[in-house]
């Protein structure tokens, strides 16, 4: 063969060269104290969990000029949930397939790959991923394997590894961990196989164990009273959203999820620490204080999204609050204080017909009796036992001190559960798959046509204790939320794969654009060059997906939403002519 072909030949099947990525910049402490309009540096933007961007470019005037710019497929399937964490140019994201991505935030160009092996056997209930935390010059990531791993950033090379927790007992992770002054904090899950969960800290260094926090207490510790005989074992307690933090009172809020198994009267009792949010020390942690949002709980209405951080007035008296929409249906607000967490208030934000009453000093709530479903017992109740809320959170703007939340209205379940045995590594719920996705109900109203829509986007003034607007979704919403400072909300989770952004003060729709397939992820914002981006990982899957199946199952038609990730980054379209030139 000619030699000059054979040169050309090779220069079209090699990949073009690409420009050198710039110096990576270290995540300090203070950065994240602190961090730039331009990053987005944590998986809801700050420790306070606000999923705020304070960048103003893209805003209510011009957001419908919003263009793709760039789009990168992952090539994996299933619920891509995790945001796009960015520093300076870095972009990191991560797959259901236990890979980590790094992007040029200007260019969508794969700077690295890293893919971390996982055994084959193992049964992934959740199989996916919410996203890397940055501290120093490493990226961290956990794995359904229960093992965490470091990365160098700039490279990906991997760094450490440690295994917290047997994943043939059903142990695995899925949040993003946490840094907080050289640890890396992150929980496990493994609920519904029995296990017995906990939070705990790795030196981001080496990797070694600082703490580890249970959140089923032993019989001698504090709470322990609160299961009989040895059903701590395989109480449950999953904890699988990333905690949020409050620097000036250095303590972690966590939430936890339902008490293993789902059959209550097998384990009469609170059963502590489950459906709580737990203050914890990120030195040592020791639990200062809780609020169990339910107890004795028999809906699997997990309770693992932490609280919003959020100063509130209320009744002419300003104080640090904790702020949650719970899976159970209620909007709760609680203050938190020095090693303290005190019950405000609470108030349905979705319908709910098992709660007969909230005690007013205590927050404890009371049970319509034939609204607890058991063994051989029958009973349907509303919200669904997805809940008012699942895991996507949240989010509040400065600006209009409103709280948005992602809802589902007019959903109820049907269940009938039996007694469980344990086995080490398998389903451990009193409830089979089959008899879950069957379980699922409209509600009348929702069928008769007089309140026809499931999902909602909910706007709330917590200073008020009111609702200001809701945005309607005719099915079901599993969409995170981002707002910014351009007052916009901006969100997807229909199964129409609309990725949608709304006027932050009126609920008015002001853009919309179908994706590739449906958007559970987060939402992320950036700027680079001067050029503000929205950036959110497209994939439908995981829980959004059950739901699907349980919905069709429930009405009189079948919906296919496609699969396949793609990261979609957008501009104004004034902005991406200039990434052209």
């Amino acid at each position: 063969m000619n030699p000059r072909l054979s040169v050309i030949l090779l220069m079209l099947v090699m990949p073009t060269a690409l420009a050198e990525p710039p110096a990576y910049s270290p995540v300090t402490d203070e950065r994240l104290l602190n961090p730039e309009p331009e990053n987005w540096l944590q998986w809801r933007g700050n420790y306070a969990g606000w999923t705020y961007s304070p960048l103003d470019q893209i805003n209510t005037q011009n957001v419908s000029e919003l263009t793709p710019v760039w789009t990168y497929s992952t090539g994996s399937l299933e619920g891509h949930e995790s945001p796009p964490i960015v520093n300076d140019g870095y972009m990191f994201i991560t797959t259901p397939a236990h890979e980590v991505i790094a992007l040029d935030g200007r260019t969508g160009n794969e700077i690295w790959r890293y893919r971390k092996e996982v055994p084959e056997e193992l049964v992934q209930m959740h199989p996916t991923n919410r996203g890397v935390a940055l501290y120093g010059d490493k990226v961290f990531v956990t794995a359904t394997d229960a093992c965490a791993v470091a990365l160098d950033a700039a490279t990906g090379e991997e760094i450490w590894e440690t295994c917290v927790a047997d994943w043939e007992a059903g142990f695995h992770m899925t949040l993003a961990p946490l840094p907080i002054r050289g640890k890396i904090i992150m929980g496990v899950s493994g609920a519904e196989f029995g296990a017995r969960c906990f939070a705990v800290a790795l030196d981001a260094e080496t990797g070694k164990e600082i703490w580890r926090t249970y959140t089923i207490p032993e019989p001698d510790e504090p709470g322990g009273d609160t299961w009989p005989e040895d059903t701590w074992e395989h109480g449950g307690g999953s904890i699988w959203s990333t905690a949020t933090y409050d620097p000036d009172l250095d303590l972690l809020f966590m939430g936890t999820g339902n008490p293993g198994p789902w059959i209550p009267e097998v384990r009469p009792g609170d059963n502590l620490y489950t459906n709580s949010v737990l203050a914890i020390d990120p030195d040592t942690g020791a639990i200062k204080d809780f609020h169990q949002y339910h107890w004795n709980g028999a809906w699997d209405w997990d309770e693992t999204s932490p609280p919003v951080l959020i100063d509130v007035e209320r009744d002419g008296k300003q104080f640090k609050a904790l702020v949650h929409a719970g899976r159970n249906g209620y909007l709760w607000l609680l203050e938190r204080g020095k090693d303290s967490i005190r019950f405000v208030d609470a108030e349905p934000y979705v319908r709910q017909d098992v709660f007969t009453a909230i005690d007013p000093d205590t927050g404890r709530p009371s049970y319509n009796p034939d609204k607890i479903p058991g063994i051989d017992k029958t009973a349907d109740f509303c919200p669904s036992f997805f809940g008012g809320k699942g895991w996507p959170p949240e989010a509040y703007n400065p600006n209009t001190k409103l709280l948005y939340i992602p809802a589902n209205e007019n959903l109820c379940s049907v269940m009938r559960g039996f007694k469980p045995e344990y086995r080490k590594g398998e389903i451990y719920m009193g409830y089979s798959i089959p008899q879950l996705l069957g379980s699922m109900r409209l509600h009348p109203d929702a069928l008769n046509g007089i309140d026809p829509h499931i999902g909602e986007i909910q706007a709330w003034d917590i200073s008020q204790g009111k609702e200001v607007w809701t945005f309607n979704i005719k099915e079901m919403n599993w969409g995170s939320i981002l707002t910014t400072a351009g007052n916009l909300v901006i969100s997807g989770g229909s199964n129409d794969r609309v990725f949608r952004a709304l006027d932050a003060e009126t609920g008015e729709k002001l853009w919309q654009m179908r994706l590739n397939s449906g958007i559970t992820a987060v939402p992320a914002s950036y700027m680079l060059d001067g050029i503000q981006y929205i950036a959110v990982q497209a994939g439908w899957g995981v829980d959004a997906a059950t739901m699907q199946v349980m919905f069709d199952n429930a009405m009189p038609h079948k919906t296919v939403v496609p699969q396949g990730g793609v990261l979609w980054v957008f501009a104004l379209r004034e902005k991406s002519r200039s990434l052209r030139r």
